[in-house]
């Protein structure tokens, strides 16, 4: 017969406790205990990138895409894949971004999910690109958040096993 998990008054203790056993005993300040466990689970998801393809096999292929309205009154640069103009709806072409942009904005993350945790605390940065009217969501890496300021220059790595996502991609301070 297997013992009755240890009881624990603090969650943190209880977390710790999963990750050696896999199982706890929570008591709350009303005296309730509550039988805690860790249970992993994993699904798989299946996504089509559809329109968006070309952008996604792009990254593959160390190529960052954008996106160009057609339509020639609006002709709307876009540094993310969009299949139709968000300012006049139009259909879209791509082409090929440059490799090199500016830090328009970035944020510090001190919390990730389980894709990131091993990077935790990461950059974020809004990276914008000569000529195009928006910027892209990207992590900087190889540097550290007092070192950045806004129109620092970028450049553009790429994972050399890509796993078709926008984790490709990513930047590092140029020059």
């Amino acid at each position: 017969m297997r013992a009755r998990p240890p009881t624990f008054d603090k969650f943190r203790d209880v977390q710790a406790e999963l990750e050696r056993t896999g199982a706890a005993i929570f008591r709350d300040t009303d005296g309730v205990e509550s039988l805690v466990i860790k249970f992993p689970y994993q699904i798989n998801y299946i996504h089509s990138y559809a329109e968006d393809s070309p952008f996604f096999l792009g990254l593959a292929e160390g190529k960052l895409k954008g996106s160009k309205c057609r339509r020639v009154k609006c002709g709307f640069v876009f540094a993310t894949p969009r299949s139709h103009c968000m300012v006049c709806g139009s259909p879209t072409e791509w082409f090929d971004l440059p490799l090199t942009g500016r830090l328009h904005s970035w944020t510090t993350c001190h919390f990730g999910s389980e894709a990131f945790l091993k990077e935790t605390p990461y950059n974020l940065a809004l990276v914008e690109f000569a000529g195009v009217g928006s910027v892209l969501l990207a992590r900087l890496k190889d540097c550290v958040e007092s070192d950045l300021y806004v129109g620092m220059p970028v450049e553009a790595r790429f994972d050399p096993n890509p796993k078709y996502s926008i984790t490709d991609v990513w930047f590092v301070p140029s020059g």
